[in-house]
């Protein structure tokens, strides 16, 4: 099978003509560890305050989880809204809105070529009759946390509209977007490369404040910052209880299928979630709570027990039998708490990751809280202050 992504079909991806690798000693003011959503979102506020930027990936642009994730832009973090306030207060709510905001800002930059606004449905379960007795009632019981969500955020003035159709029943969010997630970062890149200096192909084997090595050359530069979401813990040993490398999964049909998903779709809690493509693939991914144990890897290799899980959710959401071209996996954080973490680790150098799995804004919305406390000595927000495990 085709471990390949396959976002990076897209011939505006495949077109890519890469950046250089890093040869030489450099000097800057901040050196950004990861080009992926976060990176780069800390390399465009690093250059909009002034300041010389030298920005690294360990291989191309998004070629981890920021460019092979499922492409959904939704609001908020990876907890709906009603839990993460139960959770952590009313933050969550301007957690919500940073999100949105994030995503207005991509649709400018990027255009609505890259960034499509076309909502996003949340639904009970998967589209299809339930399997039995079990998942009837687990269906019943999401859809009250659909209604319970949907009352938060219509008290919190956030768009929100029931959903009852082909797939199922459910909710719809206007407000959310869908993209090919590697075209999203490259074009993030392309038009930073013309303000900062950026490497390809270019890992880090270590740093210390001040200094930033790679297998071929070095970075000096007082603010370090490491956007890594995946394996962050292994990049800066501290974060170790902090953070923790999940593996997910995706796969890619054979394109020509019926159009049947409007825009991105996830279920199940959301652990379940699809988007169709123009050409009728369907992207799927998830599974993951149900191997939770095997997936705590930092590993990359997609596996039998989580391809099959999805495959049967791809024939869900198709509606009928899909031929399955390729099958791919990243690594990605996750915290104890479920916040992102945004923090200090060692003297001038700052650390983003533990998106649990909705980096897309989350990630950049971290990234920009990093430069404040880097730069201005501004305290992140509570809702990017994971705490360790008890």
């Amino acid at each position: 099978m085709d471990s390949r992504c396959a976002w990076d079909d897209d011939p505006v991806v495949a077109a890519w003509s890469g950046l250089p690798r890093l040869e030489s000693r450099l000097t800057a003011d901040a050196c950004v560890v990861g080009l992926g959503g976060s990176g780069l979102a800390a390399v465009e506020e690093l250059t909009a305050r002034g300041l010389t930027v030298v920005g690294l990936d360990s291989g191309r642009v998004a070629s981890g989880a920021a460019g092979r994730n499922g492409g959904f832009l939704l609001g908020g973090p990876a907890a709906f809204l009603h839990s993460s306030v139960a959770a952590w207060g009313a933050v969550s709510v301007d957690l919500y809105r940073a999100t949105l905001a994030e995503l207005g800002h991509l649709a400018d930059m990027l255009g609505t070529d890259v960034i499509t606004r076309t909502g996003s449905i949340r639904l009970a379960g998967l589209p299809g009759d339930p399997v039995g007795d079990a998942e009837a009632a687990e269906r019943a019981a999401e859809l009250e946390d659909c209604h319970a969500l949907a009352q938060a955020l219509r008290d919190n003035a956030i768009a929100v509209e029931p959903y009852d159709g082909e797939l199922g029943q459910g909710i719809f969010l206007p407000d959310d977007a869908a993209t090919n997630p590697s075209r999203r970062a490259l074009g993030l890149a392309s038009i930073l490369r013309n303000s900062a200096s950026l490497y390809e192909n270019s890992p880090v084997t270590s740093l210390e404040p001040g200094v930033v090595h790679t297998g071929h050359g070095t970075v000096s530069a007082p603010v370090i910052l490491v956007a890594v979401d995946g394996r962050l813990e292994q990049v800066l040993p501290e974060l170790a209880g902090r953070v923790r490398t999940a593996r997910l999964q995706m796969l890619g049909t054979a394109p020509g299928l019926p159009p049947r998903l409007p825009c991105p779709v996830y279920g199940r809690w959301g652990y379940d979630y699809a988007q169709q493509s123009a050409d009728g693939r369907l992207l799927v991914g998830g599974g993951r709570d149900l191997f939770a144990d095997a997936e705590w890897t930092s590993d990359t290799e997609p596996t039998r027990p989580v391809q099959s899980h999805i495959e049967r959710v791809a024939e869900r959401m198709a509606g009928r039998p899909v031929s399955v071209t390729r099958r791919w996996a990243a690594s990605v954080g996750f915290t104890p708490d479920g916040r992102p973490l945004c923090c200090e680790v060692r003297p001038g150098v700052f650390a983003v990751g533990g998106y649990n799995g909705t980096g897309n804004l989350v990630g950049p919305v971290a990234a920009r809280a990093a430069v404040a406390l880097a730069l201005d000595g501004i305290a992140p927000p509570s809702y990017l202050v994971a705490s360790a495990a008890d």
